[in-house]
């Protein structure tokens, strides 16, 4: 039986085109804004990526809206290339779906999260510290 979380976990993806680290890693030098939404604690435990936009999940929408009070200076448009990557590609998946809800509709994120960007031997470094609230 496949739960509701995994049914909503599937309609999301469906709505995305999934990168790999390194298409991920090409898209960063190409200009796309990579999205960290990973807590302090696993960045503190495993590294953070250089040139990363560290947003915690639960500001992401009001830190991205381009039109938003609260956005960050990287949000400039709608037509914003945007990865968002989490530990392991999870909910990651569900925080681009929600930046597509938005209007970004160049948002997805990054098949297997950082945990895959590491296993691929791309750029880890230690994490600076605390997030963008």
């Amino acid at each position: 039986m496949v739960s509701a979380v995994d049914e909503l976990l599937d309609r999301a993806r469906a709505r995305l085109a999934r990168v790999t680290p390194e298409q991920a890693h090409a898209a960063f030098h190409d200009g796309a804004v990579l999205v960290d939404t990973r807590p302090d604690f696993q960045r503190d435990v495993d590294g953070a990526i250089p040139g990363a936009l560290v947003i915690e999940r639960n500001h992401l929408e009001w830190r991205l809206d381009p039109e938003g009070e609260a956005r960050v200076p990287e949000a400039t448009g709608y037509d914003l290339r945007v990865v968002v990557l989490c530990d392991e590609g999870y909910a990651s998946s569900l925080a681009a779906a929600a930046l597509l809800d938005l209007g970004l509709s160049d948002a997805t994120d990054l098949i297997g999260g950082f945990q895959a960007w590491k296993a691929a031997g791309l750029p880890v470094v230690p994490s600076a510290g605390r997030s963008r609230r």
